[in-house]
């Protein structure tokens, strides 16, 4: 039997304090600039401060609009089967609260998430009339990343891609079998996934007819508590780069939470979170397939050396000619990713490449290179690996 939610009214601070502890959860990136790393927690508190891809950082204000939840997912601390307080902030409290600390700079942007109380509509209507008091009455033009609700009316997420920078809904698991164990009350093929699809194809037409929009769609995955493999998830996160433009998908290994239902479960290795986003970003800008990737019997990748770095080991007999080779060929030598090669490429139409050191320069960790490629049609001094 579920047990009851407790209801309290706690001042502001106390929301802020409470609603944006619990955002912590959640990934967050800005468009276009997503690393790895996510990011850390300011000493504040309620302020993440953001990695970006190309450097620098910036501050996001990271909080839940309500820590209330109707559904019992296993795995997750806004369960509606654990007993805790829960509180709400109003749109207008909320949309208050941002602007104060945007107006004495003390955030960049802003990234709101929510528990589902009473349901989704209801919920992404309390969302969305923040936002809009930010947009409309306060006049703010910032960066806004604002979670989509799992089933709620494709009128509300039109309204929050017209409004966001970014839009993302948490897909969770692979498909519908693994979503069953983590969150039985959710729908995967038309709560979630179609959701997506139709958010994809709103962002599309607006690009199109040159109206705003936001600018990227992302997911998020729960790695660990349904016994997924590594494959059905970048099954599934390929298809949605492939179908859906999704800009990037998340993985976050799952960490007990005390009195869920998972919280005896051991938590998953961060580990194999890291080699999915190199798996990834494999699929999503090197050119590979996830048929390619060096999975084991079981659809695991491997956990001792980089996804790349093993596939190299198996499929690169002959070295390649940094000098000549074409971009595609480039991408598959560890150590040279997208930026490193367009800087190859720009380089040799000026000069011969014929030292580590010039590559080493031009971005390339030379340590996992060395042994794929050809300098001037010479092979390099052995290299110490870097793995």
């Amino acid at each position: 039997m579920m047990s009851p939610l407790i209801f309290v009214e706690p001042n502001a601070q106390q929301k802020l304090a409470i609603l944006s502890a619990e955002a912590d959860v959640e990934a967050t990136a800005v468009p276009a600039t997503e690393s790895v790393q996510q990011g850390t927690r300011h000493p504040t508190g309620f302020i993440y401060t953001a990695r970006k891809e190309g450097g620098g950082t910036a501050r996001l204000f990271k909080v839940l609009q309500t820590n209330a939840c109707c559904y019992a997912c296993r795995y997750c601390f806004t369960s509606c089967a654990v007993r805790r307080s829960r509180t709400t902030f109003k749109p207008d409290e909320l949309a208050t609260t941002f602007i104060s600390l945007h107006r004495t700079r003390r955030v960049d942007g802003l990234f709101l998430s929510s528990g589902i109380v009473p349901d989704a509509n209801a919920t992404m209507e309390k969302m969305l009339a923040t936002v809009e008091q930010l947009r409309l009455r306060e006049g703010y033009t910032g960066y806004i990343h604002l979670k989509l609700i799992p089933g709620a009316a494709f009128e509300y997420i039109e309204r929050a891609i017209e409004l966001a920078d970014r839009v993302s809904l948490n897909l969770e698991a692979p498909n519908a079998e693994r979503l069953a164990m983590l969150a039985p009350e959710k729908e995967f093929a038309g709560g979630m996934w179609g959701r997506m699809a139709w958010a994809a194809e709103v962002i599309r037409r607006a690009r199109a007819a040159g109206r705003p929009a936001a600018r990227s769609l992302t997911t998020q995955f729960v790695v660990g508590p349904a016994g997924e493999s590594d494959r059905e998830l970048l099954e599934t996160a390929a298809r949605a780069h492939r179908d859906l433009d999704l800009r990037r998908a998340f993985f976050s290994a799952f960490h007990p939470i005390e009195r869920t239902p998972f919280a005896d479960m051991p938590a998953e290795d961060p580990l194999r979170e890291l080699r999915l986003y190199q798996a990834d970003f494999m699929v999503r800008d090197y050119g590979f397939t996830v048929d390619e990737l060096p999975f084991d019997a079981n659809g695991l990748l491997p956990r001792d050396a980089t996804p790349k770095q093993v596939w190299a080991e198996r499929h690169l007999v002959e070295p390649i000619d940094v000098n000549v080779a074409p971009r595609r060929l480039l991408l598959r030598i560890p150590g040279i990713g997208p930026r490193s090669a367009d800087r190859i490429i720009a380089v040799r139409r000026e000069t011969r490449l014929r030292d580590m050191a010039h590559l080493a320069r031009l971005g390339v960790i030379v340590g996992w290179a060395a042994p794929y490629v050809l300098l001037d049609g010479r092979r390099p001094p052995e290299q110490g690996r870097l793995w």
